[in-house]
């Protein structure tokens, strides 16, 4: 019998990666969205679809915070 998993895939760089982790291991282990990560390529990882919205928001504000402006 083969067992499926409705899920999102998810492709990015080392840091993003780490972030993403953190925001799982940070939350109610009833909560953690993080159903895999792949053994070979740590920065790709496969979440719950209901946690989408949330991690957009988040990686949004951590990217904005990281956003230096030009001087003048």
């Amino acid at each position: 019998m083969v067992n499926s998993i409705k899920g999102i895939f998810i492709s990015c760089d080392v840091p993003m990666a780490q972030f993403i982790a953190h925001l799982n291991n940070s939350l109610p282990s009833s909560q953690r969205f993080i159903i895999q990560v792949l053994k070979l390529d740590t920065t790709c990882m496969f979440v719950k679809p209901q946690a989408e919205q949330m991690i957009l928001s988040e990686v949004s504000k951590f990217r904005d915070q990281l956003s230096f402006a030009k001087p003048a």
